[in-house]
């Protein structure tokens, strides 16, 4: 056990001469990401083509970020109609069945450090209810909504939202 803490605080610590020379002069390490999204399901709407919609941003009277989308026109030619998409459940009510949830496209991580981007996250109203499930990805199909030029921060709805 004490070998392999010293092992690791070795690695932690190593000094920044013994870093790669491609390194020293700025380059990044190579990562492998894993954090990864949902997967596209079979017909479904990707989280790369939802991503790709671009905010601006300004600070309002009190200070605050706000932001507004930039939606592409592929996202655009989507809204108000039937989209299906894959992703995590970030539940808003209490109890094992959610109708109002927020739908993830990366896997949730630590509550102090939220990652996903207005591009990156569905409000979700479900027409049936959905059992809670915060760790595996799961499918939704309903009418996207486009949103935000109210500078709420939702970029996406999807609304009468089913499972599957």
């Amino acid at each position: 056990m004490k070998l392999r803490l010293l092992l690791a605080l070795s690695i932690v610590f190593t000094p920044l001469a013994a870093l790669p020379a491609a390194m020293q002069k700025g380059a990044k390490a190579p990562v492998a990401d894993i954090w990864k999204p949902a997967a596209t399901p079979q017909g479904g709407t990707s989280w790369t083509m939802l991503e790709a919609t671009k905010e601006t941003t300004r600070k309002n009277k009190d200070g605050y970020i706000v932001s507004k989308p930039i939606f592409t026109p592929q996202i655009q030619s989507l809204n108000g109609k039937r989209i299906k998409v894959a992703g995590y459940m970030l539940p808003l009510e209490k109890g094992s069945q959610q109708k109002h949830f927020v739908l993830l496209a990366y896997p949730p991580g630590c509550p102090f450090h939220f990652h996903a981007t207005p591009n990156q996250f569905i409000e979700i109203n479900a027409s049936v209810p959905f059992a809670l499930n915060e760790t595996k990805p799961f499918v939704v199909t309903g009418v996207l909504q486009l949103s935000g030029q109210d500078e709420s921060g939702i970029f996406y709805k999807l609304n009468a939202a089913i499972p599957g």
